[in-house]
C-alpha cells in the first residue's frame, strides 16, 4: 500500500498585513513634476524642460544608499529638516536660482504631494480593519512618513507607519521585517507584507512571515495585480 501524500502545514491566520508604500498602495504621479515643473519655471523665469530635468536629476541623486548626505542616513524629523535644507541648495545650484528662493518651491510642492494613492487603497486598508486586522506600512524611505500617509488620505486606516530610516535599517535586511512585526505586536507568522519588489518579498519569507508581490503594471506572473487581491488572502 501505498503511503499517504503529506500534507503541507497550513499557513497561521493573518492576524496583520504589512504593506510597502510606494508602487504598492501609493504612486509617484509623473502629472505633479510636470506641474511643479511649470510653477518653477513661471516663477524663476526658467524653461519648463530645464526645470523638470533638474528635478528629476536631484532626486535620482539622492537614491544612492552610498551617498554622502543622502536621504539613507536619516533617523529623525530634525534630521530630515536638515537635509531637505542641503537638497534646496543643491536644487538651487542645479536650476542657477538663488538659494533664498528655492525654499518657496520647496514649500509649494513638498516631498508628499508627488504620491497619489492606489486605486482601491482606502477601501482595502479600512475593509481589513473592518476584519479585525491589523494595518502596517514598512517603506525604506524618509522618517515623515506619517506626513506622507497624511496627504495620500491613508493615515488614518494605518495602525503602524514604519520608515526604515528611523529603524536604521533598510528592506531587504531581515531586521527591518523583525522590528516592524514587533511595532505591529504580531508574530512574524500571522502577518502578510505585501511589496513591489521580490528580493523584499524572500527577505520577508524568511523571517517567517507569509509575502506575496504586487505587480501594478501586470507584467510579473504569480504576482497580485490589484490591491483588491489582498482581501482573498486574508
Amino acid at each position: 500500500m501505498s503511503e499517504p501524500a503529506s500534507v503541507p502545514p497550513a499557513s497561521p491566520p493573518v492576524r496583520g498585513v504589512l504593506f510597502d508604500r510606494d508602487e504598492t498602495i501609493a504612486y509617484t504621479d509623473p502629472a505633479v513634476y510636470r506641474e511643479a515643473a511649470t510653477w518653477a519655471a513661471a516663477h524663476f523665469g526658467l524653461e519648463v524642460k530645464t526645470v523638470g530635468a533638474a528635478l528629476q536629476a536631484q532626486w535620482a541623486a539622492q537614491e544612492d544608499p552610498a551617498r554622502q548626505g543622502g536621504w539613507w542616513g536619516l533617523r529623525t524629523e530634525a534630521d530630515e529638516a536638515a537635509y531637505w535644507e542641503r537638497y534646496g541648495h543643491e536644487l538651487a545650484g542645479r536650476l542657477g536660482v538663488p538659494e533664498s528662493e528655492i525654499g518657496v518651491m520647496l514649500t509649494e510642492w513638498p516631498y508628499q504631494s508627488y504620491m497619489k494613492p492606489v486605486a482601491g487603497a482606502r477601501e482595502v486598508l479600512s475593509e481589513l480593519r473592518v476584519r479585525g486586522v491589523k494595518v502596517g506600512v514598512l517603506s525604506n524611505t524618509l522618517p515623515s512618513i506619517a506626513a506622507t500617509l497624511e496627504a495620500l488620505n491613508l493615515a488614518d486606516v494605518v495602525d503602524v507607519a514604519i520608515a526604515s530610516c528611523t529603524l536604521g535599517i533598510h528592506k531587504p535586511q531581515l531586521g527591518a521585517f523583525v522590528q516592524a512585526a514587533a511595532l505591529m505586536e504580531l508574530p512574524l507568522g500571522e502577518i502578510l507584507f505585501i511589496d513591489d519588489k521580490l528580493e523584499n518579498i524572500e527577505a520577508a519569507r524568511r523571517t517567517g512571515m507569509q509575502a506575496e508581490l504586487i505587480d501594478l503594471r501586470g507584467e510579473q506572473p504569480g504576482a497580485i495585480h490589484t490591491l483588491y487581491a489582498v482581501l482573498d488572502r486574508v
